[in-house]
């Protein structure tokens, strides 16, 4: 028997008691008369003690030879510690002890393994498998084991089936890029890793499956930032029979239930908004509505005078910044450079300082009067002592720069608390957007997402203003899950292929084994995927998923623990036929 007991589940009511324990050498402290070493494993650090008087001498020697990281075995007596630590959960109690057992010897690791390291990201990610050993990533992993144990309850109990789906499918043109697998068996074809597992689970509703889940790895190549990598992980759901209305209700239960078991936080409301009024009042579709700063649009009280930057623009638009009109112009001036940055890409900003006293200070005021700022100050609910920043130009453009400053000054003003959760619905998005490099029309989500009936007509005539029956839910500025209500008419999805620029033939050999389907009674159907991840991550206070995941990738994409991508033998190319045209 390696332990009777973890390292942390030792109290004070079990002094006197013989146990063994096993596990790793956190730190030893070595007096030369005694011995104290700090031993921990998954559960918890515990004290252990060795002295000249009651620990034999072969074992007191033995533990003047340990090293950080080394693997051993103890056993003894549990006593009461003289100087507790209030810090550990074992802080009353230690161990005398009486046998050492070396079961494996370990080096210097590169960094320490303790909460704050001195280890950099890379070094860490090199040595995944010690940078595990540290409360924070080991506490983040146990977290997501959590999270996933109570998104299976909930589903199960709504009566939710998991099934698994292929990983090996077919490479379509729409959405992000493939990973592709070449096919030995088949020569010059290709398997493609699953971005979802999107027709799928609408050919399990088409089976009359009804409810299905399944919490699954899925694979995009695409570029890389601290909340997306290349393999990720979705709660995938699909329902049958059921209305937009069926689906936000789930899992808006779903989002309740995992926020009071795993946070104990109640959530009672979940607003609604529509995509064009997000982007109206924060310049993206999935705002944190925790604070306010809303867009004030000022076209109507802006364009009257002689400045021409804002006659020109298509779009004049604000946010009050709350203390912010006792900035000083040094302070200001750095907001300016902020916003000119090419990652926001602003050509400059208008500011205008809300006096106590009632009056206004601007960067204008050659060409505006109090009463023009005070219509600002309305426009933007700005209130004495706040600072005004206004930006113009192309509306989208400009509502996607001032959306950055937005939250640039959250996080600023500490607005953004990760203990406090705003969970928001956004509706009715667009079915379509324009490409301009390709000159067509992509779907905004994927090709089987239904068009709001009423907006049908819309398709040959005006399609960028066809409506989706889709839905996002955003939880503090993020998008954490996304989904629609389905195509199951086969020419319905006709169409719509039609006006993505596939021909019949192309359709056909594209998706063919779905419309097929369509046409063996495939209900009404509809559904939502998490991004499991990014969940994970809010729950637990964070925006970065990396620690969240056992065996994350770089930013370029890369393991480099086991340096993987890695170049394959010729033999395993020729047998794939394979041939590389690569100039060294």
């Amino acid at each position: 028997m390696y332990r009777s007991h973890t390292c942390g589940e030792l109290r004070k009511e079990h002094i006197n008691e013989e146990v063994t324990l096993s596990g790793w050498v956190q730190k030893v402290r070595d007096k030369g008369f005694m011995v104290w070493i700090d031993l921990r494993d998954r559960y918890g650090i515990i004290q252990l003690i060795f002295d000249e008087e009651r620990t034999p001498k072969d074992v007191l020697e033995t533990a003047q030879q340990m090293g950080r990281e080394f693997v051993i075995q103890v056993n003894g007596t549990v006593i009461e510690r003289v100087s507790k630590n209030p810090n550990i959960d074992t802080g009353d109690i230690e161990i005398l002890v009486k046998n050492i057992t070396v079961l494996n010897k370990s080096k210097t690791p590169p960094f320490t393994i303790e909460n704050e390291t001195d280890g950099g990201d890379d070094l860490r990610m090199k040595y995944r498998y010690l940078d595990i050993r540290r409360n924070p990533v080991k506490n983040s992993l146990i977290f997501r084991h959590k999270v996933g144990i109570e998104v299976r309850n909930y589903l199960s109990n709504q009566d939710f089936i998991e099934i698994e789906t292929p990983y090996l499918i077919k490479s379509t043109p729409e959405g992000a890029r493939d990973f592709v697998v070449p096919s030995r068996m088949n020569e010059g074809q290709f398997y493609a890793l699953p971005q979802s597992p999107q027709t799928f689970k609408q050919l399990l509703m088409v089976g009359g499956m009804d409810k299905y889940f399944q919490i699954v790895k899925c694979f995009r190549d695409e570029d890389l930032r601290a909340d997306r990598q290349p393999e990720f992980t979705q709660i995938d759901c699909e329902m049958a029979f059921v209305e937009q209305e069926d689906i936000l209700n789930v899992f808006e239960g779903l989002t309740r239930h995992l926020l009071k078991e795993i946070k104990g936080i109640e959530i009672k409301d979940f607003p609604r908004m529509t995509y064009d009024e997000a982007m109206r009042k924060y310049g993206n579709d999935k705002p944190d509505i925790r604070f306010g700063m809303e867009f004030g649009e000022l076209n109507n009280v802006a364009q009257h005078k002689e400045f021409k930057v804002f006659n020109d623009a298509e779009l004049v638009v604000g946010i009050a910044i709350p203390g912010g009109g006792s900035y000083t112009r040094k302070e200001i001036d750095k907001l300016i450079d902020w916003v000119k940055r090419p990652q926001v890409g602003a050509l400059g900003m208008v500011y205008v300082k809300c006096n106590e006293d009632g009056s206004y200070k601007s960067s204008v005021d050659k060409f505006y009067d109090q009463e023009d700022l005070k219509a600002w100050a309305e426009a933007t609910g700005a209130k004495p002592g706040d600072l005004i920043c206004v930006l113009s130009g192309q509306a989208n453009k400009t509502r996607s720069q001032l959306s950055a400053l937005r939250m640039e000054m959250a996080e600023r003003l500490g607005l953004r608390n990760p203990e406090e959760f705003a969970p928001l619905w956004v509706l009715d998005f667009p079915l379509l957007e324009w490409d301009e490099e390709s000159e067509r029309f992509h779907a905004m989500h994927h090709p089987f997402t239904s068009p709001k009936p009423e907006d049908i007509k819309l398709l040959d005539t005006e399609p960028g203003s066809v409506r989706a029956n889709a839905y996002d839910l955003v939880l503090n500025g993020n998008e954490i899950g996304g989904g629609s209500i389905r195509i199951y008419d086969k020419d319905l999805q006709s169409l719509m292929f039609k006006h993505l620029g596939f021909t019949e033939e192309e359709a056909k050999a594209q998706f063919g084994f779905l419309m097929d389907a369509f046409q063996y009674g495939a209900p009404p159907h509809g559904g939502l995927a998490f991004g499991f991840d990014r969940l994970v991550a809010i729950l637990g206070g964070q925006e970065t998923i990396r620690d969240y995941i056992a065996f994350p990738k770089n930013n370029s994409g890369r393991d480099v623990m086991i340096d993987a991508p890695a170049k394959i033998d010729n033999d395993q190319l020729k047998e794939l036929h394979i041939k590389l045209n690569i100039q060294e």
